[in-house]
């Protein structure tokens, strides 16, 4: 059975694709963090994507009522980190996402499929 958490993380997904972001990966870190259910990280082709990406995510999700307690780095495009709280959004300028690794530094952490997120 999926956790309930999971349901709702889907419609953040869903935002991320709304403006092309490629390798998307979901991770539950509930289990590894205490200020974190889940990270979402993604990347986008240039700079200008990269904030193209976080802004819509911002946008899509304020007219759903999810508002962000924080976002840092929208204006320089190399890594938007978007704190919703349970959820962290993390957009990535591909080599930078390859340079600070997250993915590694969150090895233990339990990759969700598509297939589990239900608002998809």
């Amino acid at each position: 059975m999926t956790p309930s958490y999971e349901k709702g993380v889907g419609r953040y997904v869903k935002a991320v694709l709304g403006m092309k972001a490629f390798d998307i990966v979901v991770l539950d870190v509930r289990n590894l963090a205490s200020f974190a259910d889940t990270f979402i990280i993604c990347s986008g082709r240039s700079h200008r994507q990269v904030s193209a990406i976080a802004e819509f995510v911002n946008k899509d999700l304020k007219t759903r009522g999810i508002k962000p307690l924080g976002i840092e780095g929208l204006r320089e495009g190399h890594w938007v980190l978007m704190d919703y709280g349970d959820v962290i959004v993390h957009v990535f300028y591909e080599p930078v996402r390859i340079f600070y690794d997250l993915e590694g530094l969150w090895s233990d952490a339990r990759r969700i499929e598509k297939r589990e997120l239900k608002t998809l």
